[in-house]
């Protein structure tokens, strides 16, 4: 008898969406659902959105995105300082 394979689950994350842990973290402008990122996996440069400064491939970085169905179309790379202090931006500055 050969040995029984393991079946993988349907994943309804688009090809290479970063697996891990997720937290759910709860802010005055909603709930958002948080991975944070060593820099090991990340092969390219991203933007962050609160200082508008690149993140390099290979540095400590987060990922965020809404939790709310679809929130991950919305996921942004940050800076973990900048994600703390986003609420802080003065008018004017988008907070996400």
């Amino acid at each position: 008898m050969s040995p029984r394979r393991a079946r993988r689950r349907e994943s309804s994350r688009p090809f290479g969406f970063p697996t891990g842990m997720d937290k759910v973290e709860e802010w005055p402008d909603g709930e958002w659902k948080v991975r944070m990122l060593t820099g090991a996996s990340s092969q390219k440069n991203y933007r962050c959105p609160g200082c508008d400064q690149e993140i390099r491939s290979g540095q400590p970085h987060l990922v965020a995105w809404p939790n709310w169905t679809g929130g991950d179309e919305e996921r942004r790379h940050w800076h973990a300082s900048c994600w703390r202090k986003r609420l802080d931006r003065g008018p004017g500055r988008s907070r996400y």
